[in-house]
């Protein structure tokens, strides 16, 4: 990714309803869902909602497709991997014995715990 876009994707997701979205999404997967089914989930009104989603989608965080008559959106997994791998690209290059630890891994007894 280019500055502008990694400016424009952290600009979008700094904000409580986009960053919402965007990780309810992720949650989601590939899949996605359509509008409605977010805007129950986030609790936002069609228009806010429409509004956050528009905003997403330029900064290049989500896809839209449309499914007969529905509209579906979608993180784009390979921007966020972008984003963060910009983010971390030279972690702790002058020392890697006090690097960050790595990224955590997704926590399976909550994912479980949902799904019962």
């Amino acid at each position: 990714m280019k500055i502008p876009q990694i400016i424009d994707a952290l600009g979008a997701l700094a904000h409580e309803h986009r960053l919402a979205i965007f990780r309810f999404l992720v949650e989601r997967g590939p899949a996605g869902l359509p509008a409605g089914k977010i805007a129950e989930r986030v609790g936002l009104a069609p228009s806010s909602l429409t509004f956050h989603l528009q905003n997403l989608q330029r900064a290049g965080l989500i896809a839209q497709r449309r499914q007969s008559r529905q509209l579906i959106y979608s993180a784009d997994f390979t921007a966020m991997s972008a984003l963060v791998g910009y983010l971390t690209d030279n972690c702790c290059a002058e020392s890697a014995a006090v690097c960050c630890p790595p990224m955590r891994q997704p926590n399976t007894a909550k994912r479980a715990a949902k799904a019962a």
